[in-house]
């Protein structure tokens, strides 16, 4: 190990911005150049700045088994598979949630159309009736106030248009 690279890193652990400055100065062209040659040039950097970072806050972890040379090139090994399984996994998710996206966008713009086509068959009464207490929810009680008709009628409203909604409809409802 450099004697000089030890007693760097032991200022280092110590606080000192000098003694890090200098061994970025020192290390970081090689570090650079390893990481644009093991994952491309994209990310090399960002890479690099992340295992010159982990130097700053982990320099009470080297146990002086290697060089600070191998125990940073170490660092930025596995930053770099880190960032790897990052992006895979972002990568994968990002994926995952398009061909979703796709295919809700084929079923609701498909079932919508069938819907629009299917609400077209029925009778005004039947649509509103309909829309007002299975679409939004309302009571045949409050429909019928909606629409100032009796109970009784938009009851015969809701179910004639279901029956005829599944007629038309099918198996996609």
């Amino acid at each position: 190990m450099d004697a000089d690279d030890a007693a760097l890193l032991a200022a280092v652990r110590d606080g000192s911005r000098h003694a890090f400055n200098l061994l970025v100065d020192r290390h970081q062209q090689a570090v650079r150049v390893f990481l644009r040659r093991a994952i491309g040039g994209n990310d090399a950097d960002d890479v690099a700045q992340e295992t010159f970072l982990a130097l700053w806050t982990q320099a009470r972890a080297f146990r002086g088994g290697s060089s600070v040379r191998t125990w940073l090139f170490g660092i930025a090994w596995r930053k770099a598979q880190d960032m790897q399984r990052v992006w895979f996994r972002r990568r994968r998710r990002d994926q995952i949630w398009y061909e979703d996206a796709d295919d809700r966008e084929e079923f609701s713009s498909d079932m919508q159309r069938a819907m629009e086509q299917a609400l077209a068959s029925l009778s005004r009464e039947q649509r509103a009736a309909i829309t007002l207490c299975l679409a939004y929810g309302l009571s045949h009680g409050e429909a019928a106030e909606v629409m100032r008709m009796p109970l009784g009628t938009v009851k015969s409203h809701v179910a004639r248009g279901r029956e005829k909604l599944r007629d038309v409809l099918g198996d996609e409802q």
